[in-house]
């Protein structure tokens, strides 16, 4: 594998999503950070959070829409602004399919303990399966559906349930450069950057139009993951911001909170280092194939993502940071023989279609990759049949 240029402070790789270096080496991600620390007025930022939730506390049937995967930041989200500001809201969870047991588990202790309103919507799974294909060939991606259903799908019941504000959790500006911390604007979690990047640049006008044709499809299959029009939204007046605009975000004091005060449990997630990152995409059990599809198309995973956000902090050293990168990434996870299951590929015709995204410089060596150990809920994954089409991968 070529050897890739990495941030001087965070070790992201030069194949990251949205990353420049500067002259001293450092990426725009750790440059953004330091003005998160050290140019934003926390304190106004708070008071702006303030009014926000004041013009609509009482003004309709919820005071607002938090969207809800029962992750670490949705989770806090929910607990602060019921602890802080006393809110009705209604939680709109998008099931993308790959919910895990001890996920469930969390979101039911933290339902009942709250006391809240919850509105629970699973698409039509065959249609999943079709756009997670058509999403990788598209773009080395299966999570298409995921990514789009959890950002339009809440928007559209915040228009059918008249709620304007609606409260997602951290800001983009945490992990990429998609949006800038800045002293004196919050990220809209709008149209616009639903379109940025979250649809991967493909409506879900486009997604139909790729498969309609061999695929039993109704257009209406593809409302969940089209974004509200925007007379509806107007009409509506609607306020879509993160959480995370409005008060200093830190992942592990929030998880420590939630632990505390709900007794959310972390999980093992396949090729994440279960001791230091117990937290960390808990709530899908197809993420150890999304960051095998990363390691094989950019040369990183979400292991570089965590060790980079604790580089940032100060919370390990560089040379730990790097023993976790090279001990954990590129592992082959379990999850890779109930996906190729699920989309009808063998193994080649898997890395075949991935070799058509990889990000230059990078190049993976499909045939190296060690296999992950399965986690303890493996076997109770959903299968669609027995076995695997084509080459088999059992160890």
């Amino acid at each position: 594998m070529t050897l890739l240029q990495k941030c001087g402070s965070c070790l992201l790789p030069e194949t990251y999503e949205t990353i420049e270096f500067d002259q001293k080496g450092v990426c725009n991600v750790c440059r953004g950070k330091e003005v998160r620390d050290e140019k934003i007025d926390w304190a106004t930022r708070k008071t702006k959070l303030d009014e926000l939730i004041e013009r609509h506390r009482g003004q309709h049937d919820y005071d607002c829409i938090i969207p809800f995967s029962g992750g670490k930041d949705s989770t806090y989200t929910l607990l602060y602004l019921m602890k802080e500001y006393k809110l009705k809201p209604l939680v709109v969870r998008f099931d993308h399919g790959f919910m895990r047991e001890t996920l469930v588990e969390n979101n039911t202790r933290t339902f009942k303990k709250l006391g809240v309103d919850v509105l629970n919507f699973t698409p039509n799974w065959r249609v999943v399966k079709r756009l997670m294909l058509e999403s990788l060939r598209r773009k080395g991606d299966f999570c298409w559906h995921c990514h789009t259903g959890i950002f339009s799908y809440p928007m559209h019941m915040a228009v059918k349930f008249n709620v304007p504000l609606v409260f997602w959790g951290e800001p983009s500006s945490e992990y990429t450069a998609y949006y800038d911390y800045a002293e004196d604007e919050i990220e809209q979690v709008d149209e616009t950057r639903f379109n940025r990047f979250v649809n991967l640049g493909i409506t879900a006008e486009d997604m139909y139009g790729m498969i309609k044709d061999d695929f039993d499809l109704d257009p209406r299959d593809l409302l969940p993951y089209t974004y509200p029009k925007m007379r509806d939204l107007k009409r509506l007046r609607y306020e879509s911001v993160c959480l995370g605009s409005y008060i200093p975000w830190d992942v592990k004091k929030n998880v420590e909170v939630i632990q505390r005060e709900l007794g959310w449990k972390g999980d093992q997630v396949e090729g994440m280092p279960w001791e230091e990152y117990p937290y960390e995409k808990i709530e899908c059990f197809m993420q150890g194939m999304r960051d095998y599809i990363k390691y094989l198309k950019r040369g990183y995973s979400r292991v570089s993502q965590m060790v980079a956000l604790d580089l940032r902090n100060g919370r390990i050293s560089k040379e730990h940071g790097q023993e976790l990168v090279d001990k954990y990434e590129g592992r082959k996870p379990p999850s890779l023989d109930i996906f190729l299951d699920y989309v009808g590929l063998d193994e080649n015709e898997f890395n075949e279609i991935v070799s058509h995204t990889i990000v230059p410089p990078n190049e993976p060596d499909f045939g190296k990759n060690e296999w992950a150990p399965k986690t303890w809920d493996y076997e109770r994954w959903y299968r669609e049949g027995e076995g695997t089409k084509g080459i088999q991968t059992k160890r």
